[in-house]
């Protein structure tokens, strides 16, 4: 690929663009539409500026209106504690973006202006709320030729989240899936969805928890058994099945309390949930002692489990521009497909969120970013 033209459109051109912000943390009345919010620039050489064609919104976009990793994402963000509390602001949301590359940094080799991306935004990164947004080069993938940018926008964040907890933490991979017994917890969320869709493709055998109006749905995505979690305990019909060699848990709550003892014992089977108490325990404690008490609480958790014969992890989100270009790849194989629930204009960014922060979604909240909120 030809290398990007350098430093441009940010340095002479733009200095302000339409986005949706908060000034403080709260509810959804702290959203705020402007014109004039800062204008993305180019500060490091590995770094692009992505036009924003769609934004996609997830239940940490919620969180983190209300505050939720503040702590954690101001270290990220400023780790020599060089800036005043509350610098963030205005702070700008949304963790799933497509787009179009308008300008790249002097080290860029291979994306070029007006390559179509998408990406998963980093939550210490300002999001796609907005009419541009500058990422790491490494943070993006060209976008999949086979779907529209409000398709794409769909699976970025989830597919980073998924990918981070069933490769880099479950040591699962296209080569090791087949007839691997998989169970997902709370499968028809954006996770859930995507995670079932690549394990299929892989040629695990998956069995998901849902509800039963949700059944028919996850097992279009290609579910092997599903059980349905509103007729009573879960753990009792899970009790009955084969056991599992990964378990993927997007529910927490007491699910770690019976869900281990669904896994083959001393055989590397693995439990990886993605509900943690890592960004509550540093909000609350502080990021020091925040850090120590969740290093203690995993320690003793994987400790107690490795003793029974099974490995318990946390899984995170991870930025990953190399898996995406994997997903990618799925995707156009017709392997994967996006799972859009609702899509909403620019000027509905508040109603979009309102929709997200209600929950119990069958697939991804799809904001069309476009023109950059023309509409308003």
């Amino acid at each position: 690929m030809l290398p990007c033209l350098q430093l441009r459109t940010s340095s002479r051109s733009m200095t302000v663009m339409p986005a949706w912000v908060i000034d403080k943390y709260g509810s959804n009345d702290v959203l705020r539409f402007t014109r004039n919010a800062s204008f993305p620039t180019i500060n490091y050489p590995n770094e692009v500026i992505i036009k924003v064609f769609a934004a996609g919104l997830n239940p940490l976009d919620v969180g983190m209106r209300a505050g939720y990793g503040s702590a954690t994402m101001s270290m990220q963000r400023d780790p020599l504690g060089m800036n005043q509390s509350g610098s963030e602001f205005p702070l700008i949301l949304g963790r799933d973006v497509s787009g179009v590359v308008m300008e790249c940094g002097l080290d860029v080799k291979y994306f070029r202006e007006r390559d179509e991306v998408w990406a998963a935004i980093p939550p210490w990164k300002q999001g796609s709320l907005a009419e541009f947004v500058v990422l790491s080069a490494n943070e993006i993938s060209l976008k999949p030729k086979s779907l529209s940018h409000t398709e794409a926008a769909a699976l970025p964040y989830v597919a980073a989240t998924a990918w981070s907890a069933l490769v880099n933490t479950g040591g699962l991979n296209k080569d090791n899936c087949t007839n691997k017994r998989v169970l997902i917890l709370g499968g028809s969320g954006g996770v859930g969805t995507f995670a079932i869709q690549m394990l299929k493709a892989w040629g695990a055998h998956v069995t998901v928890s849902c509800s039963l109006n949700a059944e028919r749905f996850v097992r279009e995505l290609g579910a092997d058994h599903t059980v349905d979690y509103t007729a009573g305990p879960v753990e009792e019909p899970l009790r009955a099945l084969q056991k599992f060699d990964l378990i993927l848990d997007n529910v927490g709550g007491d699910t770690e309390r019976w869900a281990l003892a669904l896994l083959k014992p001393w055989s590397g089977a693995k439990y990886v949930t993605l509900v943690t108490p890592f960004l509550q325990n540093t909000d609350r404690l502080g990021l020091a002692d925040g850090m120590m008490k969740t290093a203690v609480t995993v320690g003793s958790k994987a400790l107690k489990h490795l003793m029974n014969g099974v490995h318990y992890r946390w899984g995170f989100f991870a930025p990953s521009g190399p898996a995406l270009d994997e997903v990618r790849d799925m995707v156009d194989a017709g392997q994967i497909r996006p799972v859009v629930e609702e899509t909403f204009s620019f000027s509905q960014v508040p109603a979009a969120m309102e929709k997200v922060e209600k929950g119990h979604a069958r697939g991804k909240t799809v904001v069309q970013v476009g023109q950059g909120g023309d509409d308003l």
